[in-house]
């Protein structure tokens, strides 16, 4: 049989040195070759590379070394395409996880799934039960020990509900950034005396925050059979961050892992490489092939995909995502409604930025009578940013006060978003008479526990949060609250989204809305804008029609639109 070439596995890549019009045809099958590279082109070795590389082979033979192998990876992975068909058409049923309190079918799916494809990003909708379908995965015994990394404010949250679910488990949440004895003889207090020790050499679960990643990863490397990354989100920075590394090299040393969260990006399409190469190491080869295959080329350092929709359809075909919506599941909640609504606000605290804002709106824009050193620009752009909507929540704080008195009066309970601490102050102030409650990155777990107490048993109808701190937060709908507040923005509305959830998920019994109050000075303008025209971008990547990945981009375009708004007031007056 006629050959036109070779393929061979080396260091992790097919190397392929064929007769040209084989490499131009090779071009167009496999995306992330460039279209100008010459020569031998060489390619990731994954289990997706390998099955086209097999389907190539009928059409244009090639010397394969090793064939064996290729044809083996070829083949698991037609296995496991079809296992995922067949668990999403319902042809094979998930089995029965012996839980305490039993889990939903699509929950059992989850898990199933997650077990069968040995990395899995969760997407479904917010409160449909996520983290039951982790602790379902859990219960399978090759999956221990195992490491839960979660937001600091939902450790624990994540020993409750194991506790819950499956109180068989022993949990254990990790106290320090560095390691230490979590064996020790506290374990072993159960025991009769001289009775021999069955106590297992580690808990069935860790528990740790994404910041105690990097201080653990060398530890937990050798101990652990699993990993389960909650509101995955926070690893979109990759290796460039210490807890991005760290849970890459933790990621490629176990059997399993899993990552949930309805909003998974926050930022620009390309960073969801980042996020899989944590859920599924190498399955979307090597960042550069990502990047040549999938993004546009713009964006700079934030690439943006060109194709979301089909980016979206290649996840769910390969069984790298799983997103189902509430009416997929049939627990859809009552009505939820967003409400922006215009407030006044304080011209004396814009006004007394403005100096200041001119300086740095100059050097953003590189208007200045000096040279600019490396990183002048963008430090610029994020103390401007912080300067001005800062500003923004200050001038219209005691009118968002007013705004929520006017709602506890007629009887509503509220939950407030809010970003800077001098914002809180004013709300606190004006609103002293029903004792808010604060769940922010300034109080301690314990703090935010009993705040959360305080506003769910009724002792006060307010509960000021921070935007980013309160993700995966459950147990609000059940507090008699419908109405969400935003007294400050995001620029991304995925947090928006994240934060709407607190309230309007499953246990929710009436409609909820979500009230946006917005100046029509400072920040809150281009923000609003920025909000409307992202939505825009990544429709179809978690599902058809859904919004799920939002930029936050505080150096960039958004915040010289900022530093322009502020040159053109400076000189006007």
């Amino acid at each position: 049989m006629k050959t036109y070439g070779t393929a061979t596995l080396k260091s992790g890549k097919w190397v392929i040195d064929a007769e040209p019009h084989v490499v131009m045809r090779l071009k167009r099958v496999f995306g992330s070759v460039g279209k100008r590279r010459q020569g031998k082109i060489r390619i990731k070795d994954t289990f997706d590379t390998c099955r086209d590389l097999a389907w190539f082979l009928e059409r244009y033979p090639l010397e394969v070394t090793p064939r064996d192998y290729l044809e083996k990876r070829a083949a698991e992975h037609r296995e496991r395409e079809s296992v995922v068909d067949k668990l999403l058409s319902g042809q094979v049923t998930a089995r029965d996880f012996q839980l305490a309190i039993p889990p939903r079918e699509y929950q059992r799916v989850a898990a199933e799934l997650a077990l069968a494809s040995r990395g899995l990003l969760l997407a479904d909708d917010l409160g449909l039960g996520k983290t039951c379908s982790s602790i379902c995965m859990l219960s399978d015994a090759r999956t221990r020990p195992a490491l839960v990394v979660a937001p600091t404010h939902l450790q624990r949250q994540w020993a409750e509900e194991i506790a819950r679910f499956a109180p068989h488990l022993e949990t254990h949440i990790l106290k320090k950034g560095t390691p230490y004895d979590y064996t020790d003889a506290k374990r072993r207090r159960k025991q009769a005396p001289g009775q021999l020790s069955l106590v297992k050499p580690h808990p069935d679960v860790l528990i740790c925050n994404y910041h105690k990643l990097a201080g653990w990863v060398d530890a937990l490397t050798p101990v652990l059979k699993s990993i389960i990354f909650d509101e995955v989100a926070d690893l979109r920075r990759g290796p460039e961050s210490a807890k991005g590394a760290a849970a890459l090299q933790l990621a490629e040393s176990v059997d399993y892992r899993l990552g949930t969260s309805a909003t998974p990006i926050y930022n620009y399409g390309g960073e969801i490489f980042h996020i899989l190469q944590a859920v599924r190491p190498g399955a979307l080869g090597e960042r550069t092939e990502f990047l040549e295959e999938w993004c546009d080329g713009s964006g700079g350092d934030k690439p943006r995909l060109k194709e979301p929709a089909a980016f979206g359809a290649h996840l769910r075909n390969e069984g790298l995502m799983l997103r189902r919506t509430r009416e997929d599941v049939g627990r859809e909640l009552p009505e939820l409604t967003h409400a922006p609504h215009t407030v006044d606000a304080d011209p004396d605290a814009l006004n007394s930025i403005q100096s200041s804002a001119a300086e740095l709106a100059k050097v953003i824009l590189g208007e200045t009578d000096h040279a600019l050193e490396k990183g002048d620009q963008f430090r610029a752009g994020g103390e401007l940013d912080g300067l001005v909507r800062q500003a923004t929540g200050i001038a219209k704080a005691p009118y968002v006060a007013d705004f929520v008195r006017m709602l506890v009066e007629s009887g509503e309970r509220v939950v407030l978003y809010g970003w800077h601490r001098a914002v809180y102050k004013i709300w606190q102030d004006r609103l002293s008479g029903y004792s808010p409650a604060l769940y922010t990155g300034s109080e301690s777990e314990s703090q935010k526990t009993e705040a959360k107490r305080r506003f769910c048993d009724g002792e006060t109808p307010i509960l000021i949060i921070s935007l980013r701190a309160g993700a995966g937060l459950d147990g609000l709908q059940y507090s008699g609250c419908r109405t969400v507040v935003f007294g400050e923005l995001d620029w991304s509305p995925a947090v928006h989204q994240q934060c709407v959830g607190r309230v309007h998920r499953d246990g929710q019994t009436g409609s909820v809305i979500a009230y946006y109050l917005i100046a029509d000075v400072g920040a809150d303008p281009i923000i609003a804008d920025v909000l409307q025209v992202k939505k825009a971008q990544l429709y179809g990547v978690r599902d058809a029609g859904e919004d799920v990945i939002e930029n936050y981009d505080a150096g960039g375009a958004n915040v010289r639109a900022l530093a322009e708004q502020y040159l053109r007031k400076g000189r006007a007056a």
